[in-house]
């Protein structure tokens, strides 16, 4: 089973899924917004990929953020922010076969579709 999560308007995400659909790949999406992020699959996300990697530091969600939730950002505080502000979480989240992988890039999803 693969899963794809992210926000809908999301360039990055829009490519993954083009790309899936053009190599007739079968996948689950799920829209952080549209279907919810609790605090369960957060924690599973957290422990495979571990909560900095998960926060996308370049996006507008990150950059809104005060000095003060910069500065003393660790694990409770970014699993908070995340649940309150899934836009922030680095996009898109693929699950296959019981791994996760960040971001998109083409030959990337090759190799763990070969």
């Amino acid at each position: 089973m693969t899963t794809v999560f992210g926000i809908k308007n999301c360039d990055t995400l829009k490519k993954a899924l083009k790309w899936l659909d053009n190599q007739g790949i079968d996948y689950q999406y799920h829209d952080y917004r549209k279907d919810g992020l609790d605090a369960q699959m957060l924690q599973t996300f957290v422990s495979a990929l571990g909560w900095e990697a998960l926060v996308n530091k370049r996006g507008t969600t990150y950059r809104q953020l005060s000095d003060e939730q910069k500065a003393n950002l660790d694990q409770t505080r970014a699993i908070a922010i995340m649940l309150d502000n899934p836009a922030i979480i680095k996009r898109p989240l693929l699950v296959h076969n019981g791994s996760y992988y960040l971001g998109f890039k083409e030959n990337q999803y090759a190799d763990i579709f070969a």
